[in-house]
């Protein structure tokens, strides 16, 4: 569109919301990858929680947004029963977001193997002693746990089966900047095809 100028130019909304997370890592104060995660259970009911992005990976129409969790955890089985889920990144720094909604699959696979390796040890041995979203009667018996896993996976532990990644594809991407007056500039991104068609919307 003929207005689509400054902070929302582009042929590319992955290119894009990299270069918005790139501006907001030099000014929010905690977390600028933090997104709100949303996921829907079973009897239709809404959840959601923060959870930390570590990839916006690709291009075009062959980009995805990647997350890895528990796949034993809430989020993890209601993503796995339903394949869909979306979120919201929000920079209170830069007053902008993104909303995404879209398909996912895992990401078990190398990259998963290269990010787990990457973290701390004491966060690796975390994942195999957290039976994520269950119920827990007391701290002391997750030290315990953790203390019981690192003994038994040493310096090096390999990736959990249960750990691991997803990949949101999205169909929508909406990019949002706070406006005078609240008369925001809302562009949406929606996949048509191989393609993307971009409509500016109401505030």
């Amino acid at each position: 569109m003929s207005d689509r100028t400054g902070i929302f130019a582009g042929d590319d909304p992955f290119a894009l919301a990299r270069a918005w997370l790139a501006e907001a890592e030099h000014s929010e104060p905690n977390d600028p990858n933090a997104i709100a995660l949303a996921t829907v259970d079973a009897d239709g009911m809404p959840d959601a929680r923060m959870v930390l992005l570590k990839d916006i990976e690709g291009a075009g129409t062959d980009g995805a947004f990647v997350f890895y969790t528990n796949y034993d955890s809430a989020k993890g089985r209601q993503i796995s029963a339903t394949g869909k889920a979306a979120f919201v990144m929000h920079w209170k720094s830069l007053r902008r977001q993104i909303r995404v909604r879209g398909t996912v699959t895992r990401e078990e696979g190398e990259k998963a193997d290269a990010y787990y390796a990457s973290r701390a040890l004491q966060s690796r041995i975390g994942a195999w002693a957290s039976r994520q979203s269950q119920p827990l009667d007391g701290r002391a018996t997750l030290m315990a746990e953790v203390a019981r896993q690192g003994l038994a996976h040493g310096l090096n532990p390999a990736r959990p089966a249960h750990w691991g990644g997803f990949r949101i594809a999205p169909v929508q991407i909406e990019f949002w900047a706070d406006g005078l007056f609240r008369l925001h500039d809302r562009f949406q991104w929606r996949r048509e095809g191989e393609g993307w068609t971009v409509t500016r919307l109401q505030p």
